[in-house]
C-alpha cells in the first residue's frame, strides 16, 4: 500500500521530470532531428550538383542512356523520392518513377540547372529536379541515434526507481514505524516506541519520539496518580461536593454529598440539579446572581430547599464557580436548615419585647408598613393608638423595677382583653404601646376601644400587697386622613398623645392639623434654646419682693428670659416647660443663676441694698448632689453671703420624694440657704410638706392674690379665709409668707391685714433687666435722700 509521503515524493519526481526532464529532452530531440534533417539534405543538394555536371555532357550529346542512367543512381540516393530532368524547352528528358505519386506536398523540392562548357563558354541545357521526402523528428533518427536516446532514458528511469527506493528505505520505512507506534498507541493505550536508529533526521525524529513517549507515559502516571489523589480528596472531603455541566446536569458527587443526601451515585449522576430542588425555587436557581471573586473565576450563592432521598427537604447553601470555559462547574453545598431555623428565632427575638411578648418597636415598625400595604389593597383605613402611661415613672422610682414590669405585664393584659384578634399591639420602649386597628369607619372604633383602654387602666392594679393606680394618656391617627406614609401615622399619633398629655393626660386624643402647628412652634422653640445656650442669648431678669407693711424692697426673684435678636422675648413659661421636657433646663438653670448672683452683687453695690435677698426657681432636673458646691463657688466668686439666697421649688420637687432631692435640699440649708415653697395653695397641696422639708418661705400662689377682688363674695370671703390660714400655719412653723401677684392697692393692704409679711407683683414692679433694676434702685436712692434733706 502506497502511503501518501510516497505518494506525494512520487508526485513531485514526476513533476520535475515534467518540469525539468521532459523540456530538456524534448530540445534534444528537436535539435538532433533539426540537425540530421539538414545533414541529410545538404548531402541531397552536393549530389543533384554533382549529378548535374554529369548530366551536361549526354545532355549535350543526347545521349539518353546516359541520361537514364544519372537517373536510376540518384533514384538509389537514400532520401530521394522523385527525379526530373528537363531539357530547356521545359521538356522532360527523363522522370523516375515515371508517374509521380499522391502528396508531393510532403516533399521537398531542389532544382539545378544543368551547364555545359563549350567553346563559347558555359551554357544551361536543361534542369534537374529532385524530391526528397519530408522526414518527421522522429524518423530522422538513425538506430544509433536511438540507441543514445534509449541510454538517456534508462538513465533517467534509474535515477527515478533509485530515488524511490532511497525513500523507501530512509523516509518511508522509519514513518511507517513511526505511524505504527502512534497507532498503537492510541488503540491500545500504552506508549509505543519507534523501532529506528540512523544518524540522520529521521533517526532524531525517532528519538525524539521515543524520548517524547517516555516523558508522556511519565506525565499520565504522575496524571493517574494525582486523578486518583484528586478523587480521593473530592470523595472524603467532609463537604457536599458536586460538578455540573454546561446544561446543569450532575456529573459527579462526593461520598459526603451521597451520605448527607441519601442518595446512591448511579441515581444522580446525568440527572438535572433541579430535579432535587422545590419546583418553585427553579427559577430562582436559573437566575441565581453571581459576584466576582479574585482571580478569574465566577462565583455565585444562592439558598434554596433541597429534597433528599427520603422526601424531606433541607435548606442548603450552594456556592458554586466556573472551573472553564466548557461549562463546568464545582459546587460546594452546605446544610444550613438549623442556621436558618436560628435565624428565625433570632428575627423573632429581634421583633418581640422580652417583657411583654409583644412586637417591640422593629417589630412594629415592620408590621405598620405590612399594615399599609394591606390597607391599600384592602381600601380600608389603618388607625394607630399611640399609648403612654402616665404614672409609671413614679412607680419605677419608688416601687423598683420589679414593681413597674409587674405592672406592664397586668396594663398589657388589660389592653389585650379589649382588643379584637386581628389588632396588632406592640410595645414601643419604656411605657409606650402602639396598636394597629384597621376597619372601614375606623375612626369610631378606635376611639371606642381607646375610651374602653382607659377605663380599664383606671382601677388599680395588685403588684407586691400595694394597690398601684396608673392611668393612660392615648393619641388617635387614621391612614390616610391624618398621615400618607407609615413613620407619619406614628409621628401624628405621638403627638396627639403628647397633646392629650399637654391637656391633663389620662385620656383619648384625636389627631388634628392644628398639632402640626403646636409641634412646629414646640421645634422652633427647642431650636431657640439650643441656639441661646450658644449664642448666650438667657438672661436672668429680676422683679423686686417688697415688705407689705412699709414697701421697702426686701429682696428679688430672678426670672429667666430669652431675648432672641429676631422675634425678641420669648414666652418664658412654654420655654421652661420645653427645656425640662428636653433636658436643657439644668444648662439653662446654671446659665441663669451665675447671672442672677453677678447681678445680685451689682445691686449690693448701692446704698440700703446690702441685706436683700435673691430669690431663684429650680426644676427638679436640677437637683444634683454638686449644686451645693457649684453654689457656693459662685457667691465666693461674687463674694455674695448663703443667707441672701433663696432656692425656691414648687411642690411637684417635693412631690417625686426623691431621695436624692431631700439630700441637696438639706445640704443648701445647711449651707446657709433658705428653702422657699412656690405656688402655694395649688396642686396637691399638703401641710405635712412644711414639716417634713426645710421649709422657710411659703408663697401663696397668685390666683388667691387675683379672688381677693372677685365679683362674687363667696369666692372673696373663701380668698380671705385661705390665706389667712396659710399664714397662720406658715407663722406657727416659722416661715415667712410671700403673696404673688398683687396689682392693686386694694390687693395689698388687704393682704397686709391678714398679716401677710411680703409681697410681689405689677403694682411694685414689673419684672425688668438688671439695667433697669439699677436705675430704678437708684432713682428711688436720689429721691429718699433729696426727702430726707
Amino acid at each position: 500500500m502506497m502511503h501518501s509521503v510516497e505518494n506525494r515524493f512520487i508526485a513531485i519526481i514526476c513533476c520535475a521530470m515534467l518540469v525539468f526532464v521532459a523540456p530538456l529532452l524534448a530540445l534534444f530531440l528537436t535539435i538532433s532531428s533539426e540537425r540530421v534533417a539538414r545533414e541529410r539534405l545538404h548531402n541531397v543538394e552536393l549530389l543533384t550538383e554533382a549529378s548535374g555536371e554529369a548530366l551536361a555532357k549526354p545532355i549535350w550529346d543526347f545521349d539518353e542512356e546516359a541520361i537514364a542512367r544519372i537517373a536510376r543512381s540518384l533514384m538509389n540516393a537514400t532520401d530521394i523520392e522523385a527525379v526530373v530532368i528537363r531539357d530547356p524547352a521545359g521538356s522532360i528528358l527523363a522522370r523516375l518513377p515515371a508517374e509521380p505519386s499522391a502528396g508531393t506536398a510532403a516533399y521537398h523540392s531542389l532544382k539545378t540547372v544543368i551547364s555545359h562548357d563549350g567553346v563559347d563558354g558555359p551554357k544551361s541545357v536543361g534542369t534537374l529536379e529532385v524530391l526528397v521526402s519530408a522526414l518527421g523528428p522522429l524518423s530522422r533518427f538513425s538506430k544509433d541515434e536511438w540507441a543514445i536516446l534509449g541510454i538517456l532514458l534508462f538513465a533517467v528511469a534509474t535515477v527515478f526507481a533509485a530515488a524511490l527506493v532511497g525513500n523507501r528505505l530512509t523516509v518511508i520505512r522509519p514513518l511507517m514505524r513511526l505511524t505504527a507506534a502512534i497507532e498503537a498507541t492510541r488503540r491500545l493505550g500504552s506508549r509505543h516506541r519507534v523501532d529506528w536508529s540512523s544518524d540522520d533526521e529521521m533517526g532524531a525524529l525517532a528519538a525524539n519520539f521515543n524520548a517524547m513517549q517516555d516523558r508522556l507515559e511519565r506525565e499520565e502516571k504522575e496524571l493517574k496518580i494525582a486523578h486518583r489523589r484528586a478523587t480521593e480528596i473530592y470523595d472524603l472531603t467532609p463537604a457536599m461536593l458536586f460538578s455540573l455541566d454546561a446544561e446543569n446536569r450532575l456529573i459527579a458527587v462526593s461520598d459526603y454529598w451521597l451520605l448527607a443526601t441519601g442518595y446512591a451515585r448511579e441515581e444522580v449522576i446525568g440527572r438535572g440539579f433541579t430535579d432535587f430542588v422545590d419546583p418553585s425555587w427553579h427559577e430562582a436557581y436559573r437566575l441565581r446572581t453571581k459576584a466576582i471573586a479574585s482571580g478569574s473565576d465566577t462565583i455565585s450563592e444562592v439558598t434554596l430547599p433541597f429534597r433528599k432521598a427520603n422526601g424531606e427537604f433541607m435548606t442548603a447553601l450552594i456556592l458554586e464557580t466556573e472551573t472553564g470555559r466548557d461549562g463546568l462547574s464545582l459546587s460546594v453545598m452546605t446544610d444550613v436548615t438549623a442556621l436558618k431555623q436560628a435565624e428565625s428565632r433570632n428575627h423573632a427575638q429581634a421583633i418581640t419585647d422580652h417583657l411583654t411578648g409583644l412586637l417591640n418597636r422593629q417589630g412594629f415598625e415592620s408590621a405598620l408598613d405590612e399594615a399599609i400595604r394591606s390597607a391599600d389593597e384592602c381600601g380600608m383605613q389603618l388607625a394607630c393608638l399611640f399609648i403612654d402611661l402616665d404614672r409609671f415613672k413614679w412607680i419605677n422610682d419608688n416601687f423598683g423595677h420589679a414593681a413597674g414590669d409587674a405592672v406592664l405585664r397586668q396594663t398589657v393584659e388589660l389592653i389585650r382583653a379589649k382588643l379584637g384578634p386581628a389588632d396588632v399591639m406592640a410595645r414601643l420602649g419604656g411605657d409606650e404601646f402602639a396598636i394597629l386597628i384597621a376597619a372601614t369607619d375606623v375612626i369610631a372604633l378606635a376611639s371606642e376601644i381607646g375610651e374602653r383602654v382607659c377605663e380599664a387602666l383606671r382601677e388599680p392594679m395588685p403588684v407586691e400587697s400595694n394597690e398601684l393606680s396608673v392611668s393612660a394618656s392615648i393619641g388617635l391617627a387614621v391612614y390616610p386622613t391624618h398621615a400618607a406614609s407609615a413613620s407619619d401615622l406614628l409621628l401624628k399619633a405621638d403627638m396627639a398623645m403628647y397633646a392629650r398629655k399637654r391637656d391633663g393626660k389620662n385620656g383619648l386624643q384625636i389627631f388634628d392639623t392644628g398639632m402640626l402647628d403646636t409641634a412646629r412652634e414646640r421645634h422652633e422653640i427647642e431650636q431657640c434654646i439650643e441656639a441661646g445656650l450658644k449664642e448666650d442669648w438667657f438672661e436672668a431678669w429680676l422683679q423686686p419682693i417688697v415688705s407689705l407693711a412699709d414697701g421697702r424692697i426686701i429682696g428679688f426673684e430672678a426670672l429667666v428670659r430669652l431675648d432672641h435678636p429676631e422675634k425678641g422675648l420669648m414666652p418664658p413659661g412654654k420655654i421652661i416647660g420645653i427645656a425640662e421636657e428636653t433636658g436643657t433646663i439644668s444648662r439653662i438653670g446654671d446659665r441663669v443663676l451665675e447671672k442672677a448672683i453677678r447681678h445680685l452683687a451689682a445691686i449690693s453695690a448701692l446704698d440700703g441694698t446690702q441685706d436683700t435677698y435673691l430669690a431663684v426657681n429650680f426644676s427638679p432636673l436640677q437637683f444634683e448632689l454638686t449644686l451645693a458646691h457649684r453654689l457656693a463657688a459662685l457667691l465666693l466668686k461674687h463674694h455674695i453671703s448663703p443667707h441672701r439666697i433663696v432656692i425656691e421649688i414648687t411642690e411637684a420637687v417635693l412631690m417625686l420624694d426623691n431621695p436624692e432631692v431631700h439630700a441637696v435640699l438639706k445640704q443648701l440649708s445647711e449651707f446657709g440657704c433658705r428653702i422657699a415653697l412656690d405656688d402655694f395653695g395649688t396642686g396637691y397641696s399638703s401641710l405635712s410638706y412644711l414639716n417634713r422639708f426645710p421649709v422657710d418661705i411659703v408663697k401663696i400662689d397668685q390666683s388667691f392674690t387675683r379672688s381677693l377682688n372677685s365679683n362674687a363674695a363667696d369666692v372673696r370671703r373663701k380668698s380671705r379665709m385661705l390665706i389667712k390660714g396659710i399664714r397662720t400655719i406658715s407663722h406657727q412653723m416659722g416661715c415667712t409668707v410671700v403673696a404673688e401677684g398683687i396689682e392693686t392697692e386694694d390687693q395689698w393692704q388687704l393682704l397686709r391685714k391678714l398679716g401677710v409679711d411680703n409681697g410681689q407683683g405689677y403694682l411694685f414692679s414689673r419684672p425688668m433687666p438688671v439695667d433697669g433694676m439699677l436705675a430704678m434702685l437708684e432713682s428711688e436712692s436720689e429721691a429718699k435722700a433729696s426727702n430726707q434733706g
